[in-house]
C-alpha cells in the first residue's frame, strides 16, 4: 500500500475543522496532520470532554479522512525558549501564556504537552510532531563570544525540560517528532547529533523531515534522511526556494514573508529547490512507510490554489519501494 497523502492543518487553523476535512476530501488528500490550535484539537477538551474524540473522528470519517498524527509546534515552542516574550503571547492560548512570567509560561507549557501525548493516545495516533524551543538559539551568531560552557547549559536545559515530558510519551506509547528548523535545539545537522546525544538517544524523541529548512541552509536533505534514518518518524513536505542574488541575504534581513527582498523563502511545493524525486527514493531506501504529510505554505500564491496543486505534484512521487528486486525478476527464467 502507498504511503497516505495528508493535509496539515496549521496554515488553515483560521478556518473551521470541518471546513478543512471537506476541502482536503475534495481535493483528495486522504487524511490530515492535525494541528493543535484553531478548533482543530483543543488537548485540554480532548482529555476533559469524553465526546470530544468521538466527535472528531466522526467528522473525520464524514469525508473519508484518517489521521495518523497531531502537532503542537506552538506550544513546544515555549517548553525552552529564551526570551519567552510577545511573540509567543501571540501564539499561545490565554491559559497557557497567564500572567506572562517567562518560567511560568515554560512550565504550563510542558505540562500541555505531557497531555498532548495523553491526548494523542486517545485519539489512536502514534506521533505528535512539534518544537521544542531553545535557550541558546538568541547566542547563534556567536556574538558577543559565546563561553561553550553557556552552549552546554542550553543543552542540558533541554534535556531537563524535555525528559520528563519524554517519559510521558513512553508511558502513553507515542514519539515526539521534533521538526529540526532554525529557533528550535535542533535545527541544523551537527546541532540534530547533539540534541540526540543530549536525551541519549531515547526512542521517545525522534525527528519530523521537513527538507524546506535545509535548502537555505545549504544542507543536504537526502543525506540527511540517511544518517537519521532511525529517526524519521515524520515527513512533511514543505518547499522553499533561494533568491540569493548579491542583495538578498540568507538571513532574511527581518522582512516579512514574500517579500521579494528575502534571500530565502517559503514557496507552494514543487515550485522551489527541494529534489524531491531524491527525497522519494531515499525514503524508500530507509523503509519509511509512514504518512507523507503536506505543509502548504506560500506567500505569494492563493491557498485555495497551491493545496490542490501540491498534493498532485507530490503524488507523483510517492511510488512505492519494490517489493522484489531487480536481480530477482532476472532469476526465474530457465
Amino acid at each position: 500500500m502507498a504511503r497516505p497523502l495528508t493535509l496539515f492543518t496549521g496554515q488553515w487553523a483560521d478556518l473551521p475543522f470541518e471546513e478543512v476535512c471537506k476541502l482536503a476530501s475534495e481535493w483528495g488528500y486522504e487524511g490530515l496532520e492535525i494541528a493543535c490550535w484553531g478548533d482543530h484539537f483543543e488537548v485540554d477538551k480532548a482529555l476533559a470532554d469524553e465526546a470530544y474524540i468521538p466527535a472528531k473522528l466522526e467528522t473525520l470519517a464524514k469525508y473519508g479522512l484518517k489521521v495518523w498524527a497531531i502537532s503542537n509546534h506552538l506550544l513546544g515552542q515555549a517548553v525552552c525558549d529564551h526570551p519567552i516574550d510577545e511573540r509567543h503571547e501571540a501564539i499561545l492560548s490565554a491559559r497557557i501564556w497567564g500572567d506572562g512570567e517567562p518560567e511560568g509560561v515554560r512550565q504550563r507549557a510542558a505540562e500541555e504537552m505531557k497531555d498532548t501525548a495523553r491526548a494523542a493516545a486517545k485519539l489512536g495516533v502514534s506521533t505528535v510532531i512539534g518544537f521544542t524551543g531553545s535557550s541558546i538559539w538568541h547566542t547563534v551568531a556567536m556574538f558577543p563570544p559565546v563561553p561553550p560552557a553557556m552552549i552546554e547549559r542550553g543543552y542540558q536545559d533541554f534535556a531537563d525540560r524535555w525528559n520528563p515530558i519524554l517519559d510521558v510519551f513512553d508511558e502513553v506509547g507515542v514519539r515526539f517528532a521534533h521538526e529540526v528548523h532554525p529557533s528550535e535545539i535542533a535545527y541544523d545537522y551537527w546541532s540534530t547529533v547533539k540534541t540526540l546525544e543530549a536525551i541519549g538517544h531515547r526512542p521517545a524523541f525522534g525527528l519530523n523531515f521537513d527538507p524546506s529548512h535545509f535548502v537555505w541552509q545549504d544542507l543536504d536533505p537526502v543525506g540527511f534522511l540517511w544518517d537519521f534514518k532511525d529517526r524519521i518518524y515524520h515527513v512533511d513536505c514543505k518547499e522553499s526556494r533561494k533568491q540569493l542574488n548579491g542583495r538578498n541575504g540568507r538571513l532574511g534581513s527581518h522582512l516579512p514573508w514574500g517579500d521579494p527582498r528575502r534571500g530565502w523563502d517559503f514557496v507552494s511545493t514543487g515550485h522551489g529547490d527541494v529534489p524531491w524525486e531524491d527525497v522519494f527514493r531515499m525514503l524508500n531506501a530507509i523503509g519509511y512507510d509512514g504518512p507523507i504529510s503536506i505543509e502548504w505554505e506560500d506567500a505569494g500564491m492563493d491557498r485555495l490554489l497551491g493545496g490542490p496543486e501540491a498534493l498532485e505534484f507530490i503524488r507523483k512521487f510517492n511510488f512505492e519501494r519494490p517489493t522484489a528486486s531487480f536481480d530477482a525478476a532476472f532469476s526465474s527464467g530457465d
